[in-house]
């Protein structure tokens, strides 16, 4: 071996290794810091690719699970206000059937029919205060609900249902008479059967709404799932690289310290 003053080849050597060693437990300490094996495409560039446009697929199933839960506040905002007005009509079926009694006093009838049209006004009331977000399913004049299902753009649409008594047909139902409260019975009877199909249908409506929000959720899980998978750190793996290395980089100073000392053999030569 030729000594030299001007190269010094196991000192590059060793310099060489511990710079390894060194790049080494900064990934190690990144990894560990981060709790991520891939920070950036330089790491493993597949892996980052594959995990970003899961991480895309993720943040657009999550915007439609915001839609599907805005949509299915809406319909059972409608759900709750049907059944509601449901009760409300089995109450006015009552004092109907009671106006319809044969020899019913004027003074009896018109304190029925008033019952009646506070009822009927109730019902007003509630469906005009069946709102969220802006969103009435139940009021005149209410317009279909296209509700966000899928990242592609499909939709659940809910059909609007007019609940107001205008709708129902029992705005102007009259108890004060014989012949109108035989009128006010039919009447109140198609409105019950149409509050029921109503219901029936918002309530399917709703059910839909709920599954895909549910697979929706799932998804989100999974694919969650995935991108840990690709670019999570396995922890204990890491730590215990993070105890080699440290261990290797003391002996890399050292071995880098020794080899620093051979050209100083070459004074002995001069002695």
């Amino acid at each position: 071996m030729v000594l030299s003053i001007n190269t010094n080849t196991p000192a590059a050597l060793a310099l060489e290794q511990l710079n390894n060693t060194n790049a080494q437990l900064n990934q190690t300490q990144l990894a560990i810091s981060t709790g991520l094996k891939v920070n950036g495409p330089k790491d493993d560039p597949s892996a980052y690719a594959i995990a970003q446009n899961l991480r895309g697929q993720i943040a657009g199933t999550q915007a439609v699970g915001i839609a599907l839960s805005t949509g299915g506040s809406a319909v059972n905002v409608a759900i709750s206000a049907g059944q509601s007005i449901a009760d409300l009509l089995t109450q006015a079926k009552a004092k109907i059937v009671q106006a319809n009694q044969n020899g019913l006093d004027p003074v009896s009838r018109t304190a029925l029919h008033n019952d009646f049209v506070a009822l009927r006004e109730q019902i007003d009331t509630i469906v005009s205060t069946a709102s969220f977000n802006g969103t009435n399913l139940i009021d005149s004049g209410a317009t279909s609900l296209s509700v966000l299902s899928t990242v592609d753009g499909s939709t659940i649409t809910v059909s609007a249902q007019g609940l107001t008594t205008s709708a129902l047909s029992i705005s102007s139902a009259d108890l004060t008479t014989s012949a109108g409260a035989l009128s006010a019975l039919t009447a109140i009877n198609s409105a019950i059967t149409e509050v029921s199909n109503a219901l029936a249908a918002l309530g399917a409506s709703a059910e839909q709404i709920d599954l895909q929000s549910s697979f929706a959720t799932k998804l989100v899980d999974i694919l969650s799932a995935g991108v840990g998978d690709l670019v999570d750190a396995d922890m204990a793996s890491e730590s215990a690289q993070l105890q080699s290395l440290q261990v290797k980089q003391q002996l890399g100073v050292q071995a880098l310290s020794i080899a620093n000392q051979s050209p100083q053999a070459i004074l002995a030569l001069f002695r």
